[in-house]
């Protein structure tokens, strides 16, 4: 319990409790088996879509008012408090199995996701700006992120057996401990400084013609904004740091450019919840398109170990490997459409995970240029505009496959999302913020 009440000693030190704390957030069973659940306990379809539907618009609602609120009070506490609140939820679902009950607990699990994104980015960066190691992020994101493509196969594989000896209630109060386990990962967190000070929160209302809005930079040892106990001062405090994140967010160029850069790549990987469906079209059985589901996985796992070496690649490069994406997801999505044998859907399959792990590899990249490309003091806010863009992204692509299967085949479908990729490639070089502070005081000065 020690380690878990010191500071971290050193970036290796730091890259382990990301790491942890992002592996144990999806280590979570109930994940494999929760529609099942809702459906057992007498839930209709539109009844289940309803529950997603509360989940993912409390999600919604509340991105960018909680990541004002990271900016605000204590970042590591707020991920503490969303730990806990996603255990509670499955604790809900265990002891109110019912469509009230299910609802709360999307409910509650809706606030956690809300507090959790846009701050753990933001808490580890400013830690990394404290030890003058912010280069180090992109590699830190890609091993935590690939840690949790990794425990989601842990878990999806661990539901079957837990479900055989102990049945919805072991897989549902497992869910709740790996809970415990995830808000013990958070405590180990920083308690890392914003990294610039508060009374700067007006400089980046606009972006002067001047000059460059005034950066920290990197080694510096960042000012901490003062904090009261005031209710009125932090209040006062909550809305200068939502007005400061959007504006930066809506003002500043390249740091626009990198949110809608980034949103386009981390939304458009919706279209995964289909990649099971698109198996079974392809002709292969429930358990084979478990493996094809996994070959991607294992794509975006690879994508986003590798981005701390592929960081430092130019935009055009980033470009081409998303177009060389691009094709490789058309064309294996078509492969699979034509399939007349295993084969022909194992090589779509192969092609559209190399492009997965493109795309992931390409996001963790965007990311860290974001992060570096934000100056004021509103980390959180606005990096939770970039969640909140891609959740919209997301929806687009839910409502495209809605619609467009009503006419199309599921692989041409999804062929046609892979042109997503195409458009991020074309816009990656204008839109990709510089990787280097010294890089971007030699840009000229940008106005909106």
């Amino acid at each position: 319990m020690a380690w878990l009440r010191r500071e971290p000693t050193g970036v290796g030190d730091l890259t382990v409790r990301a790491v942890l704390f992002k592996g144990t957030r999806d280590l979570l069973p109930i994940y494999a088996l929760y529609g099942v659940l809702f459906a057992d306990h007498g839930l209709s379809t539109a009844q289940i879509s309803l529950l997603l539907a509360i989940w993912s618009v409390t999600a919604f609602l509340l991105e960018v008012p909680s990541g004002a609120w990271a900016d605000t009070v204590s970042r590591r506490g707020l991920l503490v408090l969303s730990c806990l609140l996603q255990a509670a939820c499955f604790a809900l679902w265990m002891l109110a199995p019912s469509f009230a009950g299910f609802a709360l607990g999307f409910l509650v699990w809706g606030v956690a996701g809300a507090l959790e994104s846009g701050t753990f980015e933001a808490l580890i960066y400013d830690d990394l700006v404290a030890r003058g190691e912010s280069s180090a992020y992109a590699r830190i994101m890609g091993w935590a992120r690939g840690a949790q493509e990794s425990t989601v196969l842990v878990a999806i594989v661990a539901a079957a057996p837990l479900f055989a000896v102990g049945g919805y209630a072991l897989v549902g109060w497992v869910s709740v401990g790996v809970g415990l386990l995830h808000t013990l990962t958070a405590l180990a967190l920083p308690s890392a400084p914003v990294a610039i000070s508060a009374t700067a929160v007006d400089d980046l209302d606009d972006e002067p013609a001047p000059g460059p809005v005034p950066h920290v930079k990197p080694g510096a040892v960042p000012a901490v904004s003062p904090r009261t106990d005031s209710p009125g001062s932090t209040a006062s405090r909550y809305l200068g740091m939502l007005k400061t994140g959007l504006s930066e967010a809506l003002h500043v160029r390249r740091v626009r450019r990198g949110v809608l850069l980034g949103a386009l790549l981390y939304g458009v990987t919706a279209f995964d919840e289909y990649f099971g469906l698109l198996a079974v079209s392809g002709g292969a059985s429930t358990s084979t398109s478990a493996l094809l589901v996994g070959v991607t996985v294992a794509g975006s796992l690879i994508g986003s170990l590798l981005a701390g070496r592929t960081e430092v690649v130019s935009a055009r490069t980033l470009a081409i490997a998303l177009f060389v994406a691009g094709i490789l997801f058309i064309a294996g999505a078509a492969a699979v459409g034509v399939a007349t044998g295993p084969t022909l859907v194992w090589v779509g399959f192969i092609g559209i995970g190399i492009a997965y792990g493109i795309d992931f590899n390409a996001e963790v990249i965007a990311g860290a240029r974001l992060q570096d490309a934000i100056e004021g003091p509103a980390r959180a806010t606005v990096t939770s505009v970039s969640g909140l863009l891609s959740e919209i992204v997301a929806l687009g692509v839910f409502a495209f496959v809605a619609v467009a299967t009503q006419w199309f085949a599921m692989s041409t479908t999804i062929a046609m999302l892979g042109s997503v990729l195409l458009v991020a490639a074309v816009l990656t070089p204008s839109w990709l913020p510089p990787r280097h502070v010294a890089e971007r005081d030699r840009t000229e000065n940008e106005i909106p």
